[in-house]
């Protein structure tokens, strides 16, 4: 208790608006590079692709975008505050991690799920879509991490 109390509840508070930003947008920058890798190849061969491939790349880049708003929030939230107790910067870590952890894995799920979009692009181009829907369903997972955090961090 004591190493908790010397490092005092704004620091950790700052530590998981940190963490909340810098997971979700690591899993973004992987997952945004896995699909990216997966559509250099298509675009050489067959540059009229390289619109559709660029919208399967950006999907995976959404968690960075829900981590930097729940960092946001979170950085509001300690600003207004005039003193965080150790407790109070513990809720705000707790607030911030299921889309930090969420963000970094569905990231990371959804570059690999865009990917193999990619071959159904290469593949069937008129079905591509059913790639963007299964792009979709993982997303949906991301955006469930985006509101357990934000209604953790309005509960504080």
């Amino acid at each position: 208790m004591e190493f908790l109390n010397a490092i005092s509840g704004k620091a950790l508070a700052l530590l998981g608006a940190t963490l909340a930003a810098a997971l979700a947008c690591t899993g973004s920058a992987k997952g945004t590079g896995i699909t990216g890798e997966a559509g250099a190849g298509l675009v050489s061969e067959d540059p009229s692709k390289s619109g559709k491939v660029m919208i399967l790349q950006v999907i995976p880049g959404t968690q960075g975008l829900y981590g930097f708003v729940i960092f946001f929030l979170a950085y509001l939230k300690i600003t207004g505050m005039e003193s965080i107790s150790v407790a109070e910067g513990m809720q705000i870590i707790s607030a911030c991690l299921p889309i930090g952890i969420g963000g970094l894995l569905s990231a990371i799920a959804q570059g690999k799920v865009a990917a193999a979009s990619i071959n159904i692009l290469a593949k069937k181009p008129d079905d591509w879509s059913k790639g963007m829907i299964m792009c979709i369903v993982v997303e949906f997972y991301a955006i469930l991490c985006l509101l357990a955090s934000f209604l953790m961090l309005n509960a504080i």
